[in-house]
């Protein structure tokens, strides 16, 4: 057994609970000896992984700013076009939405925790993951002007990001069933871009 891939997965494991914890009980809700607890180590072992909570919540918020950049780049790279990179892009957003939901909550609750250099990391890779999408969504709606693309994007985040308030009672539909909703429902947002009259003027209805 390779030492260094178990280590990786206990730490996975660790964040993995943490964050669930982090998002039920809030973070200064939950001990270290409780994230111990359901990862089934001491509550002292798990400063062999990392130096304290305020390191698993940086790691949390970085890890996934980071990874979504990344495979963001990757998705628009292998498109074969911007219509197939922006769905790429929508389909990769639901899979976290959907599976990632305590860390959306952590990063609502819990960024202003973060040091500094680890707030102003988090802000930047967004930045960067929201500018893959402007630059694929001005691909598909050229007709729209860079500000009002930026402003629809940020929208689609929201909507895809509200999964984790929705279906409190009881639960989200299946995960099928859900991933089509929102891939219909992102698509639609961003085709709203499309609803410029013939003067440049946005017609709208409500």
């Amino acid at each position: 057994m390779n030492p260094t891939k178990t280590a990786d997965s206990r730490r996975e494991q660790i964040l993995r609970e943490a964050a669930r914890l982090f998002a039920e009980r809030g973070f200064h809700g939950v001990g270290v000896d409780e994230i111990g607890a359901a990862v089934g180590i001491s509550g002292p072992g798990l400063y062999r992984h990392f130096a304290g909570k305020d390191a698993m919540l940086a790691e949390l918020l970085v890890g996934i700013s980071g990874r979504l950049l990344t495979a963001g780049k990757m998705r628009v790279a292998e498109a074969a076009g911007p219509a197939e990179a922006l769905d790429a892009l929508i389909r990769g957003h639901i899979d976290f939405a959907i599976d990632d939901r305590p860390l959306i909550t952590l990063h609502d609750r819990e960024l202003d925790r973060l040091r500094d250099s680890d707030r102003k990391l988090v802000r930047q890779l967004q930045r960067q993951y929201v500018e893959e999408w402007v630059a694929v969504v001005r691909q598909v709606h050229p007709a729209a002007g860079e500000n009002e693309v930026r402003a629809a994007v940020h929208a689609v985040f929201g909507l895809l990001n509200s999964t984790p308030h929705i279906g409190e009672r009881g639960g989200l539909p299946g995960r099928t069933v859900m991933a089509a909703l929102l891939h219909r429902l992102a698509l639609g947002a961003l085709g709203a871009l499309d609803g410029l009259d013939s003067t440049g003027n946005w017609r709208v209805t409500y």
